[in-house]
């Protein structure tokens, strides 16, 4: 029994280490269309992967970075063209703001809330 209990809180204090120690750019986002986009660590970077709605299942970015600033690629998922995008967390962790950029002067952006 005291076995069990060890356990337990070893599991315990693991998994808030883990959480302690995430970057804030992972977790779930409500996206500007109202679908929910899932930020997850994937290799050496972060990625991104509608969970909800009509796009549900596709890779929408591909981020790396640290402290809440991140660059790397983001993709239209209608039209499945893929920018040079940015990211960046705000509002003490409950928004992102995502850019992308076509030639470095066409550039969209959009603003996202931590579910």
């Amino acid at each position: 029994m005291r076995s069990a209990v060890t356990i337990v809180v070893f599991a315990a204090s693991t998994a808030f280490a883990q959480a302690q120690g995430a970057e804030p750019i992972v977790g779930q986002w409500r996206a500007e269309t109202g679908n929910i986009v899932k930020v997850s660590a994937c290799g050496g970077s972060y990625c991104a992967t509608i969970v909800t709605g009509e796009h549900k299942g596709k890779r929408i970015g591909q981020l790396s970075g640290s402290g809440g600033q991140y660059r790397g690629t983001v993709t239209d998922p209608s039209s499945g063209k893929t920018y040079n995008g940015s990211a960046a967390i705000s509002g003490g962790g409950a928004s992102l703001k995502l850019t992308g950029c076509a030639l470095k002067i066409f550039c969209k952006s959009q603003t996202w809330s931590r579910v």
